[in-house]
């Protein structure tokens, strides 16, 4: 059996008949956790195990673990700072940002994997206009080039412990204002203005991305669709002009940026039509159910190619990693750019 080209939640902190049916599905091929399936490491690891032994070769494990706001899983594993914490140490001064964005992304990796996790969804690319509530504080810096350069780190740091980066969101969601979670935003800028934004997908796209997620939002001046329905965005620009040929996700089709296309089932399909090679589906199990009822024997060899390559390289241990030498330096890292300056007054 190979891995399918869909990625879906489970209900909790160990898997239930249900999820265990639908999990073996030819059509799946990916769990994504979230904070609801995580008590402690140990629990999270026996879940991960679960989910790997239903079937060969084992699914695909994936969490949402940037840092800041979004980071699935918390204490123990370490509180995360921001993308833009980062970029702020950057700016004061380069090298220490270029080490802390390093230590960053090998500290959240190695820690995933101590528990068996194959993907987080990160680094995140996109540019901070200072116009999105739902991006904010997730991107490094409003200057493609620094992005590059730091998310170029942060996933070299990944690589480190094991774990192949998967950026987002192409081409760039941090010019529209309203959030694909609970709208449809539309970017009305020209074809020039937007390749700023996807000026860290040039530069990391060959050799260091392993995969790419796609943005929930429609780029008018050029295509009617959004980004992930979009053969344009994904066949021409992403993989014809750009020439990545790692793996292709679709955003969350729950989200409200994807309900142009319909019922669960017909967004599956357009997704993958466009050229996506594994579509998530979050938060809806009557909807992960209609995919694999409507679906159909959906195939595609080069996908699933891509797919098996996204398994976590090696697994660490939980106990030998704490108090690593590596562990203690981005410990210190992280405490330093996060750390409240000191209050002068004067006068």
């Amino acid at each position: 059996m190979t891995l399918g080209p869909l990625m879906l939640d489970v209900e909790g902190l160990s898997l239930t008949s249900e999820d265990r049916d639908l999990l073996e599905h030819p059509l799946v091929g990916g769990v994504i956790l979230f904070a609801r399936n995580f008590a402690d490491p140990d629990q999270v690891r026996a879940l991960v195990e679960e989910i790997h032994g239903v079937r060969r070769p084992p699914l695909l494990v994936a969490v949402d673990q940037e840092g800041g706001r979004v980071q699935r899983f918390r204490e123990p594993l370490t509180r995360l700072p921001p993308a833009r914490t980062i970029g702020r140490t950057f700016d004061l001064d380069p090298a220490a940002g270029e080490a802390l964005a390093g230590h960053t992304g090998w500290l959240m990796s190695a820690e995933l994997r101590t528990v068996g996790v194959d993907l987080s969804f990160a680094p995140v690319l996109d540019l901070d206009y200072g116009v999105s509530d739902v991006i904010g504080d997730r991107a490094f810096h409003s200057d493609p080039q620094i992005v590059s350069r730091l998310a170029g780190r942060y996933a070299a740091g990944m690589r480190r412990a094991g774990m192949l980066p998967v950026g987002k969101h192409f081409p760039g969601h941090g010019a529209v204002t309203l959030d694909s979670h609970v709208a449809m935003p539309e970017d009305r800028r020209a074809y020039g203005d937007v390749m700023d934004d996807m000026l860290p997908y040039e530069r990391l796209g060959h050799g260091v991305l392993a995969g790419v997620m796609l943005a929930h939002v429609i780029y008018t001046a050029m295509d009617p669709n959004p980004a992930g329905f979009s053969r344009w965005w994904i066949r021409n620009e992403l993989r014809g002009r750009i020439g990545f040929t790692g793996a292709v996700f679709s955003d969350d089709l729950s989200m409200e940026g994807a309900a142009f296309a319909g019922g669960p089932a017909d967004r599956a399909a357009a997704a993958l039509e466009a050229g996506c090679d594994m579509i998530l589906l979050c938060n809806d199990r009557s909807g992960a159910v209609s995919i694999v009822d409507e679906l159909g024997g959906w195939s595609e060899p080069a996908s699933q190619l891509r797919l098996a390559g996204l398994h976590g390289r090696r697994q660490l241990d939980y106990d030998t990693l704490v108090g690593s030498e590596e562990w203690l330096r981005a410990q210190a890292d992280i405490e330093a750019a996060t750390r409240a300056p000191e209050l002068v007054l004067r006068g």
